[in-house]
């Protein structure tokens, strides 16, 4: 494959972004080790569809202000495209393709009849006022319509948003099909067709993988300690999680500022903490010390878990990391040249593919829910999230040991592997 993304660089949108040519390299990866069909490769490197929108919207002073925002639907091959929504000051059409890409391969390990897809709009969410998220949200959905549906794109929460953002999408799209319409959304309220445990499942998935990473390492939850990079959603769910396994959580980050304690942070009053405070911050928090952020993720421990943004851990900071198990909670945290440094030591990587997809995979349920008017209770609903995480955290340790490579490669390949079986026997149009 060439060093590039297929066509010409010079008028391919997507390679401006390091996340986007982050992916491809990837991509490249795997097509060496599966020996990849070349024309599959191309057809992969380049997302199916891609819309860029401008987004209007009437402040609170009364002025109007145009954001951009962006849907890209790497492929529909499986089904429908299906990935997140986020809200982020610096998102761009690059970052939402690398995204959507893997994307892809996350439904691939998990067997989802689905194919990738990811949208952002360029804005800072904690600097919107009053009802200003509303008309975003309302006025981008409008946008881009003509590209979305319950069988064609099904959107979810990320970055800077939720579940009331979903239920405002739910409702948009609703009124302009003139009948309501859940399934055009996941991780939306419970009360209009969410799933219960929908909001905790990417944490609980991420868990579930260390409890298995700990258990082929022979590592004891108890009395093992984390350091937890974001204190979103995810990143919160993923701490309580750990604390009900009897892990201690030593030290935890967010956009502002990073915190410790050896002895191991009380999580259920950080969470009161942060719910009380203006800027929903851990900072400040009183029974923890603050440290700079760049001691956070080489702060030693048993397992660290980047649950916040992309190509975090690189090659200044990779050979400095003190961690037996690194457990990807946020998508691409790792660059390719800190995989190679990673590769030469004996940190167990739990890849992002794998290590969060409890999202994607209860979001299917609640799909799938909605569609059949059929309703499960959340033993169900975590019963089958944790067989199917389990089922493939094995497939790719199978697939690492059988090929010798490692886990990332490994989640890679199988993720890849089923959607260019797909693509070569649905064959090429016309």
């Amino acid at each position: 494959m060439s060093a590039m993304p297929p066509g010409n660089p010079a008028s391919n949108p997507f390679v401006s972004s390091p996340t986007y040519l982050m992916a491809c390299q990837q991509l490249r990866n795997v097509a060496r080790v599966i020996d990849l069909d070349k024309g599959v490769a191309e057809r992969l490197m380049v997302p199916k569809r891609s819309q860029i929108v401008a987004v209007p919207v009437r402040m609170e002073d009364g002025h109007t202000e145009v954001f951009v925002g962006y849907r890209v639907q790497h492929s529909l091959t499986s089904g429908p495209s299906k990935g997140g929504l986020r809200y982020a000051k610096n998102v761009d059409l690059g970052e939402v393709a690398a995204l959507a890409m893997w994307m892809s391969w996350k439904c691939g390990i998990m067997n989802l009849p689905y194919g990738g897809a990811k949208g952002g709009i360029a804005v800072d969410p904690a600097e919107l006022k009053g009802g200003e998220k509303e008309r975003l949200t309302r006025r981008f959905t409008d946008e881009i319509q003509n590209i979305i549906g319950p069988r064609v794109d099904v959107m979810a929460p990320d970055m800077g948003t939720d579940e009331q953002t979903m239920a405002w999408i739910y409702d948009t799209y609703s009124m302009k099909v003139g009948y309501a319409c859940p399934e055009i959304v996941t991780g939306k309220p419970v009360e209009l067709g969410g799933c219960v445990g929908r909001k905790e499942a990417t944490g609980r998935g991420v868990v579930y993988c260390i409890s298995e990473a700990f258990d082929e390492l022979n590592i004891k939850s108890e009395g093992a300690t984390a350091v937890v990079q974001g204190f979103g959603n995810v990143g919160s769910v993923t701490c309580d999680e750990l604390v009900k396994l009897g892990t201690k959580v030593i030290a935890i980050g967010d956009r502002y500022g990073s915190i410790r304690n050896d002895r191991g942070i009380n999580i259920a009053r950080l969470n009161e903490y942060v719910s009380k405070n203006e800027r929903k911050t851990i900072v400040g928090f009183p029974e923890a010390e603050a440290i700079a952020d760049a001691e956070l993720l080489t702060t030693p421990c048993t397992v660290l878990v980047p649950a916040a943004m992309e190509r975090v851990i690189t090659a200044e900071n990779a050979g400095k990391l003190k961690c037996r198990v690194l457990a990807e909670g946020a998508n691409g945290p790792t660059d390719p040249e800190a995989d190679a440094i990673l590769a030469n030591t004996d940190i167990f990587v739990v890849p992002d593919i794998l290590c969060n997809a409890g999202g994607v995979t209860v979001s299917y349920f609640e799909w799938v829910q909605d569609l059949a008017q059929f309703m499960w209770d959340e033993e169900e609903v975590n019963a089958q999230l944790k067989k199917l995480m389990l089922g493939a955290f094995k497939r790719v340790r199978d697939e690492a040991k059988t090929r010798k490579i490692g886990n990332r490669l490994a989640a890679l390949s199988l993720g890849v592997q089923k959607v260019a079986r797909e693509k070569s026997k649905r064959g090429l149009y016309p």
